[in-house]
């Protein structure tokens, strides 16, 4: 079998697992597992670089996420915690907890919402803005250098490529 890697004349670790699956289940077509075993190992590697950037700036990877919804969302950086519950894709009872976590910890504060004063907002603090958008450039520093290998075109092909695999996974 012909590996997606040949063109470049170098193995790696995922190379050397499919040749295995071949060699032991020559039945079996390893195919996705260039792909998926790459994006596994990744994955991985993301995930450490993310953590060492939040950790960096004394965040939870949970933290960065909520900091950066409110961050994004634009001046004056507050959303409903029900969207923050969208933004984040946890349980209203997580939600709660963390809220109540960063209110502690001084990164956000909870405010009432003009209209309806059921509406409860969550506003980040000057802190959190601070901590979120250092992170953020650290984390951007970070994933840059996991693509070093790539031109800027194949950085494009490969986040195209990725968005048709994912698109139709969102749905």
């Amino acid at each position: 079998m012909v590996s997606p890697n040949d063109a470049l004349d170098t193995q790696d670790e995922v190379d050397r697992i499919v040749e295995a699956w071949v060699r032991e289940r020559p039945d079996l077509d390893p195919g996705p597992l260039h792909v998926f075993s790459r994006i596994s190992r990744l994955s991985r590697r993301l995930d450490l670089a993310r953590r060492r950037a939040f950790i960096g700036h004394g965040l939870e990877g949970w933290e960065f996420d909520v900091l950066s919804a409110l961050r994004r969302s634009g001046e004056p950086y507050e959303l409903t915690a029900g969207r923050l519950l969208n933004e984040t894709l946890v349980s209203s009872g997580t939600m709660t907890n963390r809220i109540d976590r960063m209110v502690a910890h001084g990164l956000v504060v909870r405010a009432g919402g003009a209209a309806d004063r059921r509406v409860v907002l969550v506003r980040l603090t000057p802190t959190g803005k601070e901590k979120v958008d250092a992170a953020m450039a650290e984390l951007l520093d970070r994933e840059q250098a996991l693509l070093a290998e790539l031109e800027p075109a194949e950085v494009d092909q490969l986040s195209t490529l990725l968005r048709r695999l994912l698109a139709p996974l969102d749905r």
